[in-house]
């Protein structure tokens, strides 16, 4: 029986905990991603990439005779034979996501592990047995891999997401100066990957001169028009299909070597054509998060109350691809202070593309600062709580506009009734449990609430089916369901008739899946298509001469239950059901489109999400171990779309909030340019043993500045704040504070070492 078999009144559907309406696809496997089609197509050929074994040069010599003579290959691409493209990172204009993306293209090294081959086989063994065969020789060159702390680094262009680099009010240093009291500390964060459960794959298939791409891929209208640059072709001549994704994080924002491989020998074997990048190929041909040197600066009075508030981040950027991370979105917003100074500087180095993962900005950014912030209230001898409450803002600190909604306070106060925060050890190492040294700690979370535009189509059928037209992924997080809700409420249906098709580039537009404004984005487009489907069907109702409600007023018309009523001029009354209303509309039945910007709303209030983050662990005195006891999670993120996907949504964020705090880094040899720990057994990330059971509270309050659904971003909200929780807590428990993330237990010995 379906959620809603016995339930009459759809109203309110938006909100309520509604399975997933694609599940039965994904646990009977019939849900498809990117290289599993069974259409009755052509078998693709299968490539395999050959990977750079030098961190920065140029390639003396390849030679491919002995794979292209390799049993089953039927071809060999390098940069000798490949088609010609629009040059790496063209035009410069462009931005990072519709540029060239241009593979095999000079004899230059870029970084370790960049397609120097492609060869292509009848099957995946033959391809990988044949691509050990290509012969390189490289000259190789002296490179840069890793920003240093001592580097001054340059000012970026912008950073991700459009905010300035650098952003103050007031004197700083003389604010800071006058301080009673100050702190100055350095924290540092590792480089960290994405590892999605689904590797970036493409299948590519040429047909009357026009590309199909079944691809894995977030953003699908960038994506057609990178393709396009890459190739020199027009973007009418790309079709790109992404209707479900195994995760992205934000490296599957756009487009890589796999997507531009595929499409190159598809082409010259007339024939479709699948590239899948393994892991150990993902560790460089994918995007990955830099690592970061901030150093933060407050200064307070005696009473508590913050004076000046700094952030400084260095962090290394790729060369030819303009990415700055925003580290100091949420110090920009979370406190009020007389002086802020916020500035974000980058070091060009010869690596793979540095770029967006889960809450850029705010996952590496929070941490450190909410760190801090503890750090300035135990020199003031203050309740880390009551610190954070006593210098809630009035207005935005660093661009002064009002708050459209600030829930932090009330996070911060529930959190704290709900986690029995008034029991915390006062002083750190003066708990126990047994072994363990016991510790809490706390933190806020804020992210930024965006609004990108999107369209949508909305279409009612003679047989009552609804079917919503979108370009919008769903990477796993709920898209699918959460858009069937929107539809279904506005337009007054059961969810079951309610039809939602995404992930292809030939629907409208939108602005796809990443920064927390999916859902938001493409729901408010949806919406607005649904409005503008009632007033079709409303005055086809009253003016089609075969209709039950001829006669009627369209405004005056009730929808409920999927059924019209009204009266008409003379009192009587009259109903019809929507199909048959969109019977009268033509073979195709009624269909509208609608659409969304980002308005004035956006533009003259500060927009973010909150949240509140408490955590209970233990530390080994011993080994130097860390164990979390609990985690307590409270948000607010305006309107709650689906309760079960929004829970989900914010679990799955304080885990991967975990990782980064405790176990997540990529290391670096930075003689050769290579990530030495390069798989899922080396590269840490939490497994169920390390996480205990999350509690999630969501504080539902409607912004409709936000949009017209009242929804704020809630996807990398659960992110921020818990790695500053953890780093409170740890210091709480063990008197030792880490401020090299990850918090790995050599970093809790040797300050305990340092202690005794």
């Amino acid at each position: 029986m379906s959620q809603l078999d016995s339930e009459q009144d759809v109203a309110g559907v938006i909100g309520r905990p509604l399975d997933r309406v694609d599940g039965p696809l994904k646990v009977t496997g019939r849900a498809r991603y990117a290289t599993e089609r069974r259409d009755g197509g052509a078998r693709p050929a299968v490539g395999w990439i050959v990977e750079a074994a030098i961190g920065h040069g140029r390639i003396a010599r390849i030679d491919a005779g002995r794979a292209e003579r390799a049993p089953g290959v039927l071809l060999v691409l390098t940069h000798e034979n490949a088609a010609e493209q629009t040059p790496y990172g063209l035009p410069e204009d462009a931005g990072r996501f519709t540029q060239s993306r241009a593979v095999l293209q000079g004899n230059e090294i870029r970084h370790f592990g960049q397609a120097v081959a492609l060869v292509v086989a009848e099957t995946l063994e033959q391809a990988r047995a044949a691509a050990a065969l290509v012969e390189v020789d490289y000259d190789a060159e002296s490179g840069r891999y890793e920003a240093s702390p001592e580097d001054e680094g340059e000012i970026p262009d912008s950073l991700d997401g459009g905010g300035q680099p650098d952003l103050g009010k007031g004197d700083f240093d003389a604010v800071l100066r006058s301080a009673e009291v100050s702190l100055d500390q350095r924290y540092t964060t590792a480089d960290q990957i994405a590892s999605a459960m689904e590797p970036h794959a493409t299948e590519a298939s040429w047909r009357d001169g026009k590309l199909t791409l079944h691809m894995s891929l977030q953003i699908l209208a960038s994506g057609k028009q990178a393709i396009a640059q890459t190739l020199g072709i027009e973007p009418e001549r790309v079709r790109i299909l992404s209707p479900f994704i195994g995760g992205g994080f934000g490296s599957k924002l756009g487009v890589h070597a796999d997507g531009v491989l595929a499409a190159l020998a598809a082409r010259e074997l007339d024939r479709p054509v699948k590239v899948v990048q393994h892991r150990r190929n993902l560790f460089f041909s994918g995007p990955h998060r830099g690592h970061s040197s901030q150093r933060i600066r407050l200064g307070a009075d005696a009473e508590g109350r913050l004076l000046a508030i700094g952030h400084d981040s260095l962090q290394p950027m790729a060369r030819r691809y303009q990415f700055a991370e925003p580290v100091a979105s949420a110090t920009r917003a979370s406190y009020a202070c007389d002086a802020l100074l916020t500035r974000h500087r980058v070091v060009p180095v010869d690596r793979p593309p540095i770029d967006s993962m889960r809450a850029p900005g705010e996952a590496i950014g929070t941490p450190t600062f909410e760190a801090a912030i503890d750090e300035m209230a135990e020199q003031l001898g203050l309740d880390p709580l009551e610190f954070r409450l006593r210098n809630a803002p009035q207005r935005e600190p660093g661009g002064g506009r009002p708050f459209s909604s600030r829930d932090l306070e009330r996070c911060l106060k529930e959190g704290a009734e709900r986690f029995g925060w008034h029991e915390r050890p006062v002083r750190p190492r003066s708990r126990n449990d047994g072994r363990w040294l016991i510790g809490y700690g706390m933190a806020s979370a804020v992210r930024p609430n965006l609004l990108m535009e999107a369209s949508a189509r909305a279409r009612l059928g003679g047989n009552g089916q609804v079917v919503c037209e979108l370009d919008m992924t769903d990477l796993g997080t709920g898209s699918y369901t959460v858009l069937t809700q929107i539809a279904a409420e506005t337009l007054g249906v059961e969810p079951q008739r309610v039809t939602v098709e995404l992930g292809d580039s030939d629907l409208p537009q939108t602005s796809g899946s990443g920064g927390s404004f999916g859902a938001g984005t493409s729901g408010s487009a949806l919406y607005r298509a649904c409005l503008a489907l009632k007033e079709e069907l409303a005055r086809i109702a009253c003016e089609h001469a075969d209709s039950p409600l001829n006669g009627c007023v369209p405004d005056a018309l009730e929808l409920a239950g999927g059924r019209l009523s009204g009266r008409r001029a003379d009192g009587t009354a009259a109903e019809a059901g929507l199909d048959a209303i969109a019977a009268l509309g033509g073979p195709d039945g009624v269909s509208a489109e609608g659409s969304i910007e980002a308005g004035q709303d956006h533009e003259d209030f500060a927009q973010y999400s909150y949240g509140a983050q408490f955590v209970e662990l233990g530390v080994d005195p011993a080994s130097g171990e860390i164990r979390l006891r609990r985690c307590l999670g409270v948000f607010s993120a305006g309107r709650i779309l689906n309760a079960k996907t929004a829970r989900s949504q914010l679990m799955g964020g304080m885990i991967y909030g975990i990782g980064g705090a405790l176990f997540e880094e990529a290391m670096m040899d930075s003689r050769r340019g290579a990530f030495m720990n390069r798989d899922l057994a080396e590269y840490h990330l939490p497994v169920n043993r390390d996480v205990p059971d999350l509690e999630v509270v969501m504080l539902e309050e409607p912004d409709y500045r936000s949009n017209p659904l009242g929804s704020r971003g809630i996807g990398e909200l659960g992110i921020c704040g818990i790695g500053g929780a953890i780093a409170n807590a740890v210091h709480n428990a063990s008197g030792v504070r880490v401020r090299d993330f990850p918090i790995t237990l050599d970093k809790v010995l040797k300050g305990l070492e340092t202690r005794v």
